[in-house]
């Protein structure tokens, strides 16, 4: 998947759908299929066009959404989604005040010959083109407009949204529904303080790169691209995370934490993915390090139970 940061220009002709895509759910599957559709039929690449930071993080800047996945993580999950081209557009305040007929012609300028837009969609300044709209004056610009229905799950319409709404209640299965896969954090381990290994419960440091994160806490985690055991194929480990600021030590930053049970080789620089599978309890300030290493075993014995290991 090639990357780029401009659209004026990008290339040449092209299969286009634009979005947030937050999460890359079930929703945003449906438009990259749709799209992909297109360019097989007209025998051109797809381009997926996308925004950072995404456009509710620039206008609701004092409070904005929680994001599900980061740059990186979505990176990783387009890579294998069979998108040709990945538009990367800064969302700043030019961008915001362009009107709807100024983003049209800008795909236009990329060669868009067909633009693949969910039924929610709306862009232009104060969100003035709505995806009926830009169906109406698509062929102005010299291409067509195909709307993409509401993916339902049983009764659930996927979002971002619901999404978060579901990691906010911890309910992990619902979740999973939506993204049609299990959610999870994905990053790089970095050093720390090693004061999880004086404590007996090493962990992997991963910054979360994002300013809100949809949920908190400590879970049962499965933990993706760590080496495997001797002998034994690629396989998740189990394990026991925190994701907070860690108020022990005072911190302010967002850390994911995560502690592989029965795993003793070397993290550092390695991409992980942290998978959630179930909600202990929020994360919280002890009276001493004594009283959080006494929690500290008790979490790790009810993860191991959730996840159907034996004890120590």
């Amino acid at each position: 998947m090639e990357l780029i940061r401009r659209l004026e220009g990008a290339a040449r002709e092209c299969a286009v759908t634009i979005g947030s895509f937050d999460g890359i759910h079930l929703g945003h599957r449906a438009l990259i299929e749709r799209v992909r559709q297109h360019a097989r039929r007209l025998g051109l690449p797809s381009m997926m066009v996308s925004f950072e930071p995404l456009p509710r993080e620039f206008l609701q800047s004092a409070g904005p959404p929680a994001r599900l996945t980061n740059f990186r993580e979505r990176w990783r999950l387009l890579a294998g989604s069979g998108i040709d081209r990945l538009c990367l557009l800064r969302f700043d305040q030019r961008l915001r005040m362009l009107t709807g007929r100024d983003f049209m012609a800008l795909l236009a300028s990329a060669g868009a010959r067909v633009v693949v837009v969910g039924h929610d969609f709306r862009f232009g300044r104060g969100g003035e083109a709505s995806a009926e709209w830009c169906a109406a004056h698509g062929a102005q610009f010299g291409f067509e407009v195909d709307i993409v229905a509401p993916v339902l799950v049983g009764d659930l319409r996927v979002s971002s949204g619901m999404v978060r709404e579901t990691l906010a209640s911890a309910d992990f299965a619902a979740a999973e529904r939506l993204l049609g896969r299990p959610y999870g954090m994905r990053g790089r381990v970095r050093h720390g303080n090693r004061l999880g290994r004086k404590l007996g419960f090493p962990t992997a440091n991963i910054a979360v790169k994002r300013r809100r994160v949809p949920l908190q806490g400590v879970f049962a985690v499965q933990v993706a691209g760590a080496p495997p055991a001797a002998g034994r194929g690629p396989a998740l480990h189990p394990g026991v995370a925190n994701l907070g600021t860690r108020p022990m030590v005072d911190g302010a930053q967002m850390l994911l934490e995560a502690h592989l049970f029965d795993f003793d080789a070397d993290l550092y620089g390695r991409e992980l993915e942290v998978r959630f599978v179930a909600r202990l309890r929020e994360e919280r300030r002890f009276d001493s390090m004594d009283a959080m290493v006494q929690q500290m075993r008790l979490d790790a014995d009810e993860a191991r139970s959730l996840l159907g290991l034996p004890s120590p």
